[in-house]
């Protein structure tokens, strides 16, 4: 009896050290739990502070980090000549107060010899020497310094004709932050800029992407303004049907940059029209390109955006959309690669100085 009594008490105390031991790890989950909530709870506080309070304090940080890009942090800007624009000036304007913008202007080619040496009294005199005027407005990423980019002022100088390349307020060098109604003043600013001293030579707008939107909105408020532009190029050119995933027009594009992701875009007044409802009333001839394969925008928007243009009363026959095959690899940033371009732009200039 008496060594039952002792198994007993053994197994008693053998059964409490299993319960305080079990009790022990509950108390252990349960703190961790806790740590672990307190930690996601801070780190979710900090990314929500972070975008509102980095700003403020590193402003120039954040604008190397967010708009220039990891890729061209090594670029000079400032220095086409080492990215072989060698018949390129850079420059800086001032769009309104507070504003300066970063721009290349590249010369036809036939004046490469000449510009060499050559200060911006000379480039800003070049643009009258009746060579067509490309003003380039380009699309959300990177600045005027991206591969695609240099290749289509490369292109357009081949051609004979002048490059003008801007960076938006807020992209690249250039000051500020970008929202819709910026970049179009920025892009109304530069278009009087080069018309003043472009005399008699044609002036057109190509707008890629985002840059499309710019591009017509600054079509129909120069057309607004008695002083329409020669002719309105619009590639990778996206309809209303965007506003369905992203909501108005320029709101998909704040949400592409880090900054803006925990934080509404800005709210403004007046909000940019979009390239159908600007199609709608555009009087200026327009050449719409489009890669079949783009991967950002559907080529079905530019199918939608040729009809809107067609059916407008004021540009019929002045319009026309050229596609490129999907099998040739272009996709959204591709299409100044085609051979066949040359002789379309060649056309499209011809068409204008017919009109």
């Amino acid at each position: 009896m008496m060594r039952r009594r002792v198994d007993g008490a053994a197994a008693s105390d053998s059964t409490e050290g299993k319960s305080g031991k079990d009790k022990a790890v509950k108390v252990r989950a349960r703190s961790s739990w806790r740590v672990w909530i307190k930690w996601t709870f801070l780190v979710l506080c900090v990314l929500y502070a972070a975008p509102r309070v980095i700003p403020r304090l590193f402003p120039a940080f954040v604008q190397h980090m967010v708009y220039s890009h990891a890729i061209l942090w090594f670029v000079d800007l400032s220095r086409p000549a080492d990215l072989a624009l060698n018949h390129t000036i850079n420059m800086y304007l001032s769009s309104e107060e507070g504003i300066t913008l970063g721009v290349w202007h590249t010369v036809p080619e036939h004046k490469w010899k000449e510009a060499q040496g050559k200060d911006l009294e000379w480039y800003e005199k070049s643009l009258g020497d009746g060579s067509p005027v490309f003003i380039y407005l380009h699309a959300n990423m990177h600045n005027r310094a991206a591969p695609h980019r240099i290749g289509v002022a490369n292109l357009l100088s081949s051609l004979g004709y002048h490059a003008v390349v801007m960076d938006y307020r807020g992209f690249g060098d250039s000051t500020g932050e970008p929202t819709e109604n910026g970049l179009i003043t920025d892009s109304l600013y530069l278009y009087h800029w080069v018309k003043v001293r472009s005399k008699d030579s044609l002036v057109i707008i190509w707008g890629h992407s985002i840059g499309t939107l710019v591009a017509t909105n600054t079509a129909v408020k120069l057309q607004e303004q008695g002083n329409p532009a020669d002719g309105v190029m619009i590639e990778g050119a996206f309809t209303d049907a965007i506003n369905e995933k992203y909501g108005p027009p320029f709101t998909w594009f704040y949400l592409k940059f880090p900054w803006y992701f925990f934080s509404a875009p800005p709210k403004e007044s007046k909000r940019a029209e979009s390239n159908a409802d600007n199609l709608k009333k555009m009087r200026t001839p327009l050449l719409i390109l489009h890669s079949e394969d783009d991967q950002v925008v559907p080529f079905t928007m530019a199918q939608e955006l040729y009809s809107t243009a067609k059916s407008a009363p004021n540009l019929k026959e002045q319009v026309k959309l050229i596609s490129f095959d999907g099998s040739l690899g272009y996709r959204h940033n591709g299409l100044y690669r085609d051979p066949a371009l040359p002789g379309i732009l060649r056309e499209f200039v011809k068409s204008l100085t017919d009109h």
